[in-house]
Formats: structure tokens, C-alpha cells, sequence
């Protein structure tokens, strides 16, 4: 059913959290794992969805770190590190991989008015070639 699954990190706890669902998911129907993570790339003026996220040797350490949370559990993965804007660089690697899902942790900035359009996840259901497990 979920042949490959796409889990995008980040240092929040949700992201965490969501690791739980990923491991009970890949084990369950054997899929593939591709881990991912993204440098955000800033305009000028705007500000970051994570400002943790903004260097490559950051991400590349949580991608190291999130694998080996994975490897202890037996699951083998594969790792991806992009620059761009969040949702769309998720969305366009889902499309590249073949994703059969993407699971994403929600950190819930999209309860207000104010937050519901900027909220990475909400983006994400919003562009997704394939469907989307939000674990809040």
C-alpha cells in the first residue's frame, strides 16, 4: 500500500513525535524510507519557518541524527538534503521519489485565521502529488 514513504524533518518536537508513526508505518508494510530535510532559503524581508534550518550543516546533522533513530529500529534509509522554500521543495521530491505518502508532524500554526495560510503543512496538503499523514 505505501511502497515509499516520505518523512521531512525538522528539530521540533512534532517532527519527533510523528517518527513513531513513520517506524510503525515502514515496518508494517515494508516500505522504503526516504528521510528529508531542507535548507530554507530566505527572500529578503521575509522571515524563516525555522530559523534553526537555515544552514546546511544543521540539516545535515538532523538527517545523521534522525537515522540513526531509525537504524536502532532495524528500518534502512535514504536521505535527501535540498535547499528551498519548505513545502515546495517537500512536495517536489514526494513527486521525484514516487511517494506513496509523506508523513509530517503539525505544529498547529494553522488553528488561527492569521496562521492557516502560512503554515508549512497547510501548504504541503495543499500541493501534494500524493496523500499526506498529519500527526499532530
Amino acid at each position: 500500500m505505501f511502497k515509499t514513504v516520505l518523512f521531512p524533518v525538522d528539530r521540533s518536537q512534532e517532527a519527533r513525535g510523528a517518527a513513531e508513526k513513520v517506524i510503525n508505518i515502514v515496518q508494517t508494510y515494508q516500505s522504503r524510507l526516504v528521510l528529508m530535510s531542507v535548507v530554507e532559503v530566505v527572500s529578503e524581508g521575509q522571515e524563516p519557518f525555522h530559523s534553526e534550518m537555515t544552514s546546511s550543516k544543521t540539516v545535515t546533522q538532523l538527517l545523521e541524527e534522525a537515522k540513526s533513530i531509525f537504524a536502532q529500529e532495524g528500518i534502512e534509509v535514504e536521505t535527501v538534503q535540498r535547499e528551498g522554500h519548505p513545502a515546495f521543495t517537500i512536495c517536489d521530491v514526494a513527486d521525484e521519489i514516487e511517494a506513496d505518502l509523506i508523513v509530517i508532524g503539525c505544529r498547529g500554526t494553522g488553528l488561527t485565521e492569521e496562521g492557516a495560510g502560512d503554515s508549512i503543512s497547510n501548504r504541503i496538503i495543499n500541493l501534494s502529488p500524493c496523500p499526506i499523514l498529519v500527526v499532530p
